[in-house]
């Protein structure tokens, strides 16, 4: 592939797994803070690792209930 409507062609085969691989590797970035809290907050100990460990022993124990509806009448 030597021209850019040949990338561009080769591009648009790509499935949309691919398309996010070469997306990442054109476009690398550094996680910022959002991204930094969020893995502490998902990691075991973490604020979110709690809630899901709790829901997960909801689950188990039968007592999960639906959403509410968000209909306005």
């Amino acid at each position: 592939m030597s021209t850019v409507a040949e990338i561009f062609s080769a591009i648009q085969e790509l499935s949309l797994q691919e398309r996010c691989e070469l997306e990442a590797l054109l476009h690398p970035f550094e996680d910022d803070d959002w991204d930094r809290q969020m893995k502490r907050d998902a990691a075991p100990g973490g604020k979110l690792w709690k809630l899901m460990e709790a829901s997960e022993k909801q689950a188990a124990e039968g007592k999960l209930v639906d959403f509410p509806s968000c209909d306005k009448k």
